[in-house]
C-alpha cells in the first residue's frame, strides 16, 4: 500500500530524509519557502561570482558516505580535505596562525606563546577523543523513547566525563593551556555551534577531536552547493516533486485528530499520509500548530544560537596571502563574546570569519578576481531588532579587514550583497534570525531537545537543527537517519 510523505523544507536534513524514505518505498513530495532548495546550505550568484550562502566546510564526512552506502547510491559529490583547517589573524598583535592537523606543526605555531603546547594539546585532545567515542553512539546518534532510556544511557557513559557537564568549554581549555591566544583559537569551534565558549558546555570539546584528529574538515569540489544539487538530482530521478516559494502557515486534522493536510499562504491544501517538518522544530510547533509550550514568550526564554550578519563581495584582484578559511579576532575576546547575546553589542571592532571560495573553486570568481564571504556573529532579533544600519556595519567590517590584511578591496568591489538577521529570518523562517536554531545548553540537548516525533500527531515527524541531535551539517545527516528510524518503527518499510 502506497504511503505519501510531505516534507516541509529542503535543508540538508530534509533532503537526506527524502533519500532514505524513497529507498524505503515511500512516495515523497517536498515544499520549500525559499526560491531554491538547500535551506541554509544554499548558494548566491551575482555578477559572475558564486558564494556558499552559509555553511562552507564540515566535519564527519563519513556521515555523507553512510547515507550513500545505506541507499546504495554512487558518489554524488567529491570531498576535499582541508589542511590547514583555517587561518587566524589577530587585529592588535598582527600575529597570524595556521591551524594544521598535525600536532607537531601546531606546536611550531604556538610554542612561543605556549611552550609546552604539544604535550598540553596531547592531554587535551586525548580527553576530547575519549569523550567522543564514549558518547557518539550512546547519546548523540540515537533516539530516546522515554526519559528513563536517556538516564540509562547516561549511566553507561564513563563517570570520568561527568565534570565536563558542569564546566564551560572555556573552563576546560583553561585546565590545559595558559595562553589566551591558544584558548581563543581552540575555542572557535564553539562558535560553529552558534554559541560562545563561555556558554557552551565542556562536553562539546569533543569537537576539537573531530576537527584535528578524527576526520578533520572538508569542502566539496566545485562548491558546497554541489551537495544539494546532487541530492536533488537523485530525488528528481526517483520521482520526488519539489515546490518552491511555498510557505506552510496552517493545518487541518481529520476525525481521528491526526494531521490531514497543511495549508500554505495561498490556502492550498497539501495532503499526505505522513509529514516530516524540516522547518525549525520548535518554531513550527508554535507558529503553525499553535502549541502552548512553544508560544513566542516561551520561545524567547529558550537559548538560541547567534544570528548571522553576512556579506558577499566579489572583488577584482587576488588575495594571495590569505587562506580559504580565515578568522579575524581582536583583543577583548571574552567581552565581545558575552555582548553577542545582549543589546549592548558594538559594531565598531567586529570579530568575523572570511571564506574565499575562489581559492578552492575556480568557477567561484572570474580569473582576475576573488569571491569573499564575510560572516559576523551578532545578537538575534530579540536583542537587536533594527538592522537599518546594515550598510554602515558592513563597511566597518570591510574597513577592519583592509586594516588587518593590507588588502584595499573597497575600490575594487564589483558586487556586494548584505544579508542581515531580519532577512535571514524572513527568507528561511529562522526564529528571530537565529542562525543555527536552538542552542546547546544542558537543558536543550538529547532528551531535552524538541522531539523528532510530534507529541500530539502520530503522523508528524521533525528533522534538522532544532531537534535531535543538534546543529551542523553532520548533525543534520544524523538527524535525518534518526527521524526515518522513527517513521520505520511506526509505519515500517514499504520496499
Amino acid at each position: 500500500m502506497e504511503k505519501k510523505i510531505l516534507i516541509v523544507g529542503t535543508g540538508l536534513a530534509g533532503l537526506s530524509s527524502a533519500v532514505r524514505l524513497v529507498n524505503q518505498g515511500y512516495k515523497v513530495e517536498m515544499v520549500e519557502k525559499y526560491h531554491q532548495p538547500g535551506g541554509r546550505l544554499n548558494q548566491l550568484k551575482a555578477s559572475g561570482y558564486t558564494f556558499d550562502l552559509a555553511p562552507t566546510f564540515f566535519s564527519m564526512s563519513y556521515e555523507f558516505n553512510e547515507l550513500l552506502r545505506d541507499c546504495n547510491i554512487k558518489p554524488l559529490f567529491e570531498f576535499q580535505e582541508l589542511n590547514p583547517l583555517y587561518h587566524v589573524f589577530f587585529r592588535d598583535t598582527k600575529k597570524q596562525y595556521q591551524l594544521f592537523r598535525e600536532p607537531e606543526k601546531l606546536a611550531e605555531q604556538f610554542n612561543e606563546i605556549e611552550p609546552n603546547f604539544e604535550q598540553n594539546f596531547k592531554n587535551y585532545i586525548e580527553g576530547a577523543g575519549e569523550l567522543f567515542h564514549d558518547t557518539i553512539d550512546r547519546i548523540v546518534k540515537r533516539n530516546f523513547n522515554n526519559f528513563y532510556s536517556y538516564v540509562w544511557a547516561m549511566m553507561h557513559v564513563p563517570p570520568k566525563h561527568l565534570p565536563k557537564l558542569f564546566r564551560t568549554f572555556w573552563q576546560e581549555l583553561e585546565k590545559h593551556f595558559t595562553s589566551n591566544e591558544v584558548k581563543e583559537i581552540l575555542s572557535l569551534v564553539a562558535f560553529f555551534l552558534g554559541g560562545t565558549p563561555f556558554n557552551t558546555p565542556a562536553i562539546y570539546t569533543l569537537l576539537s577531536y573531530t576537527e584535528f584528529i578524527h576526520d578533520g574538515y572538508h569542502n566539496v569540489k566545485g562548491g558546497m552547493y554541489n551537495i544539494v544539487e546532487g541530492l536533488v538530482n537523485y530525488l528528481t530521478e526517483k520521482g520526488v516533486a519539489f515546490h518552491y516559494n511555498t510557505e506552510i502557515v496552517g493545518y487541518h486534522t481529520n476525525k481521528n485528530q491526526q494531521l490531514e493536510y497543511l495549508t500554505d499562504t495561498q490556502e492550498k491544501k497539501w495532503l499526505a499520509d505522513l509529514f516530516v517538518i524540516n522547518s525549525d522544530a520548535a518554531h513550527f510547533r508554535g507558529s503553525v500548530f499553535q502549541r502552548t509550550a512553544f508560544t513566542e514568550p516561551k520561545l524567547d526564554k529558550m537559548q538560541w544560537t547567534m544570528a548571522p550578519f553576512t556579506i558577499y563581495v566579489g572583488v577584482e584582484g587576488k588575495l594571495d596571502k590569505l587562506g580559504q578559511h580565515n578568522y579575524f579576532l581582536g583583543n577583548n575576546f571574552k567581552e565581545y563574546a558575552n555582548k553577542v547575546y545582549t543589546e549592548n553589542f558594538e559594531t565598531d571592532k567586529p570579530y568575523y570569519y572570511v571564506n574565499i571560495p575562489s581559492k578552492n573553486n575556480t568557477d567561484a570568481a572570474p580569473a582576475d578576481g576573488e569571491a569573499l564571504f564575510f560572516l559576523c556573529p551578532v545578537p538575534d532579533l530579540r536583542m537587536r531588532p533594527d538592522w537599518s544600519n546594515k550598510e554602515q556595519f558592513a563597511d566597518a567590517i570591510i574597513n577592519d579587514f583592509e586594516e588587518i590584511t593590507g588588502y584595499q578591496i573597497k575600490s575594487k568591489i564589483r558586487t556586494l550583497t548584505i544579508i542581515a538577521p531580519d532577512q535571514w529570518e524572513t527568507s528561511f523562517n529562522l526564529y528571530k534570525g537565529s542562525g543555527l536554531g536552538l542552542g546547546h545548553s544542558l537543558k536543550q540537548i538529547a532528551w531535552f531537545r524538541p522531539k523528532n516525533h510530534d507529541e500530539k500527531f502520530a503522523n508528524v515527524f521533525y528533522t534538522g537543527a532544532s531537534t535531535i541531535p543538534g546543529t551542523g551539517l553532520p548533525m543534520a545527516m544524523i538527524s535525518a537517519k534518526l527521524t526515518v528510524e522513527q517513521i520505520l518503527k511506526n509505519y515500517g518499510s514499504l520496499s
